[in-house]
């Protein structure tokens, strides 16, 4: 049987939750860092949206990170990572929804891309306009994390799931280069404490990107 192989880029939040969910089930796979803006004929065979993440299982191609991750869970069912109950279910989903389209488009976009990827890709130099409007969104979103889990032990409910890990993908992009105010909220902290320590988070909280070293926090469970 040939290894499971992901097409990634480390500081795709995107790649990070699919790399989170293989670890949590304990899924072995092969990581190929794929340099996805340079649009390669090899890499846009695999996916013609030029996007990362790219699941390779066996013979089989899968994209798009939420339809990889509910593909993931039916196939490897035990840890579960998403409940079994209809209304759950859809509460999960949703923030999942929260995370990689609101969240995203409100704040990594505006942070994360224009302070490491602009400069990476060769777009040019940050949009100051755009990074304070991520300084100040993500405020909004921490709060909002915050309130949750001031009614939930976990995001979605009282299990963890892939509404946590999807919330996680993003914040730890964004801390890697000291973009979260953890003090703003203990509650949001303990609940990123607990889904660092977990053995799931080793190889993100390992990443390096050549020119950005991370805060010293960055790997540090007791941060």
């Amino acid at each position: 049987m040939q290894m499971h192989r992901l097409y990634h880029y480390p500081l795709s939040p995107f790649c990070r939750k699919i790399r989170l969910v293989l670890a949590e089930k304990k899924i072995e796979v092969e990581l190929v860092e794929e340099k996805y803006w340079e649009q390669s004929a090899e890499f846009l065979r695999r996916n013609p949206a030029g996007k990362v993440p790219v699941l390779r299982i066996e013979n089989e191609i899968l994209t798009e990170s939420s339809a990889i991750c509910e593909y993931l869970e039916d196939l490897y069912p035990e840890p579960a990572l998403m409940p079994r109950d209809a209304k759950q279910r859809y509460e999960v989903r949703r923030l999942v929804s929260w995370f990689d389209d609101k969240f995203h488009s409100e704040v990594t976009q505006n942070l994360l891309y224009e302070r490491v990827h602009k400069k990476i890709t060769g777009q040019g130099f940050p949009d100051s306009k755009n990074v304070k409007l991520g300084s100040k969104r993500i405020k909004f979103h921490l709060d909002y994390l915050a309130w949750l889990l001031d009614h939930r032990r976990w995001l979605a409910g009282n299990v963890m799931t892939l509404a946590d890990f999807a919330a996680a993908a993003q914040l730890s992009c964004l801390d890697y280069i000291s973009d979260v105010d953890w003090n703003r909220s203990e509650t949001v902290k303990d609940w990123y404490a607990k889904i660092k320590s977990r053995p799931a988070f080793r190889s993100i909280l390992a990443d390096q990107i050549p020119g950005f070293p991370p805060p010293r926090h960055y790997n540090d469970l007791d941060f």
